[in-house]
């Protein structure tokens, strides 16, 4: 935790005109928010989180926090485990970028290892690959059509015109040879199944954008972060939350048994059992699910090659971008296995 910089008077002033709530507040600022800021805010007895788009967002389209608060607030209608928001400000001037209000959730979030409390009870760790999945099938489900969605998306023709898009993403910035992209590109294209179902698109849906219970058996509270979230096809959700699935041998994957804080081996389902639980429950056909597999890697990969360019090039100094250079060369290795 640390302070905060901004005028806290000044946001109290905003808090108590746009939600009614009144009275001294504390905040401070909360380390991991992802790409945007998070903030912590105590008012009496209730609990807060303020989420900030960057104050040096790469463009005026890059973190859309007003965006991401009118999907939440369209997917709390619904059986979506989202958090329930209160307030959005677009006015830079009150915290020095747009930002939003939502209720803080008490829960863990996943990423180099597993709470100990889930370590201390493997028997119910199952729990938290079968939850991953029931939570995309609710959110899938949600009924998008005639709603704040279906204006910020744009479904006709969403697979047909992914490679390309990313593509051309990449010229943008390749300034390295990428082994797999061109070919792993033709392949995708050669071989892109007919458009199926259209639903709701997290855009970035993995386990350590979910929080979980601190309570046994683990069980998701609330998913987190729709930045990217769209109108598009569910299997393409499906596929990227495997990519960081727990499964031995997966180097970027999150909490894999045999490393430190891993789940354990045999209570860890392998990503197939979990694709099976899916297509059970949404009655999905998986016979393409290859070609997801393989997109989702390669997509990703082109992502992340985007601030590896900007860390080769000096124009970023974050050690993390420099880590992105190993991961999309795994990702790039990942998406030509399943290109075959």
């Amino acid at each position: 935790m640390s302070a905060v910089d901004f005028d806290e008077a000044r946001f109290a002033h905003w808090l108590e005109e746009h939600t009614g709530r009144s009275g001294d507040i504390e905040i401070t600022a909360i380390k991991g928010g992802g790409s945007c800021e998070m903030f912590a805010l105590q008012q009496a007895r209730e609990r807060f989180v303020v989420r900030r788009a960057p104050l040096a967002a790469v463009s005026d389209t890059a973190h859309d926090v007003a965006r991401e608060y009118r999907i939440i607030e369209t997917l709390s209608s619904g059986d979506v485990r989202v958090p329930r928001v209160l307030a959005c400000c677009e006015d830079s001037t009150v915290l020095g970028a747009p930002f939003y209000v939502m209720n803080y959730i008490d829960g863990e979030v996943i990423r180099r290892g597993l709470p100990q409390r889930y370590i201390d009870a493997p028997d119910t760790q199952g729990h938290i690959g079968e939850d991953l999945i029931d939570a995309l099938v609710e959110l899938h489900a949600f009924e998008w059509r005639g709603t704040a969605l279906a204006s910020m998306a744009r479904p006709e023709a969403f697979l047909a015109r992914q490679v390309s898009r990313w593509m051309a993403q990449l010229e943008t910035y390749r300034d390295r040879d990428l082994p797999g992209v061109d070919a792993v590109a033709q392949w995708l294209e050669s071989n892109r199944p007919a458009q199926g179902d259209l639903t709701v698109m997290h855009g970035d849906y993995k386990i350590d954008n979910a929080m979980y219970s601190k309570t046994l058996p683990p069980r998701i509270l609330s998913l987190v972060d729709f930045e990217m979230t769209t109108v598009g096809d569910p299997l393409i959700d499906l596929a990227w939350a495997m990519i960081f699935w727990p499964q031995e041998g997966n180097l970027i994957a999150i909490a894999a048994p045999g490393s430190a804080g891993g789940m354990h081996a045999h209570y860890c389902q392998d990503p197939a059992a979990l694709i099976e639980r899916y297509a059970r429950r949404t009655g999905r056909d998986m016979a393409h699910m290859q070609w997801y597999h393989a997109f989702a890697a390669w997509k990703l990969g082109i992502v992340l090659e985007a601030s590896y360019a900007k860390f080769r090039s000096g124009a970023s100094k974050n050690p993390t971008h420099e880590f992105f250079g190993f991961l999309v060369d795994q990702l790039m290795e990942r998406a030509q296995r399943f290109a075959c």
